[in-house]
């Protein structure tokens, strides 16, 4: 008991450390311009090893701030396990010197374990807050407050996702199975409407499974820079495809969304479908994300990382269209991370406030019938 409390104590003072510093964010072109030019293993380790630390301790710091309640539900504590888990592997680098090429072999293993291990970080950190909800229900405040970390911490997942698949596709087994014109997982000339595609295919899949039809696919290209030429750009195609099939399943003619319901779209505590029964680590889902809430989310989370957007429009009674916004230069697309600091923490510190704005009754009639009494 004693040697854990001891080797659970250098970690807790461990994170604090590496929580003073601020991720170092990455953009396409940096990301391609080492890939293509100055692809170095060892370089590629050093900046990883503290990199990876100094996102997976701001990460655990914020988490620490969430309420009790939400912090001892099960799913929530395994998540938090594998965080903690994968923060001790990567301290076993800290002074490890890349000039030993064992040294570089355990750490390509390390981050093929690390991703492994957090595949179901999403799902099981969602049936966490569904058991909370379950137990003790939500207010504004808590809502709130959960919303705010939930995409940050699913921001920094993403780029954690990213960083350990760029040093694996150049430089571990996985450059084998990767396609020969990518740098990593990033495509230079990746070719939206093969993308919208594959999407639409996916997509249409789940669609003739449940319902036994869908609808056909219509791509009409705008190129205004080059009308004749198919539109191109740099990117990670499994973020813009995971982005196209969550909007194929949304954008439609079918009667739209009401302006009120439009923010729950991207709220994680609403979802069209039935809540899932997941147990945390079996690895079951009958469909991706499906009855969490959080496809669209974790969309638009995608679409910013690389400071592009994702929105919905929508007309009540005609359909809803979404628009995917992405940045044209690569020298632009820098990675949108969370930072630790003073500001995040009084985020969820500070208490709810009345609103300044009036708030109508959600029926005027009970309303007046009160003010008569």
């Amino acid at each position: 008991m004693r040697l854990f409390n001891f080797l659970l104590k250098d970690v807790t003072s461990k994170v604090e450390y590496y929580s003073r510093f601020s991720p170092s964010p990455m953009s396409i072109k940096q990301f391609l311009d080492f890939g293509r030019e100055n692809a170095c293993e060892k370089t590629s380790y050093v900046f990883l090893r503290k990199e990876l630390a100094v996102r997976g301790a701001n990460t655990m710091k914020e988490i620490n701030l969430l309420p009790s309640d939400l912090r001892i539900q099960p799913s929530v504590k395994l998540v938090h396990s594998w965080y903690i888990q994968s923060f001790e592997e990567l301290l076993d680098y800290e002074h490890r010197g890349p000039e030993d090429s064992r040294t570089l072999n355990d750490f390509l293993d390390t981050l093929v374990k690390i991703r492994n291990r957090h595949n179901e970080v999403v799902p099981t950190m969602a049936q966490g807050v569904i058991e909370y909800k379950q137990k003790f229900g939500f207010d504004p405040f808590i809502s709130s407050n959960v919303q705010y970390f939930l995409d940050r911490f699913y921001t920094n997942r993403i780029s954690f996702r990213m960083l350990i698949n760029q040093h694996t596709l150049l430089f571990g087994d996985d450059r084998t199975t990767s396609h020969p014109k990518h740098i990593g997982s990033i495509d230079p000339t990746c070719n939206v409407p093969e993308v919208v595609k594959d999407a639409y295919e996916t997509a249409k899949m789940l669609c003739e499974q449940y319902y036994l039809v869908a609808p056909e696919l219509n791509i009409e290209e705008y190129n205004s820079k080059a009308p004749s030429k198919a539109i191109q750009v740099v990117y990670v195609p499994s973020h813009l495809f995971h982005m196209l099939f969550e909007l194929f399943k949304i954008s439609d003619r079918g009667g739209g969304v009401p302006l009120r319901k439009i923010d729950k779209l991207f709220s994680y505590m609403y979802s069209t479908a039935p809540t899932p029964s997941l147990e945390p680590g079996n690895g079951t889902q009958a469909a991706p994300l499906a009855g969490f809430g959080y496809g669209l989310p974790i969309s638009r989370l995608y679409a910013r990382y690389f400071q592009g957007d994702l929105n919905l429009y929508s007309m009540e009674g005609v359909g809803t269209d979404a628009v995917i916004y992405l940045k044209a230069l690569s020298s632009e697309s820098f990675e949108r991370l969370p930072v630790f600091n003073k500001s995040a923490w009084r985020h969820y510190q500070t208490g709810p406030e009345a609103d300044d704005w009036s708030n109508p009754s959600s029926d005027p009639r009970d309303a007046a019938k009160y003010k008569i009494k």
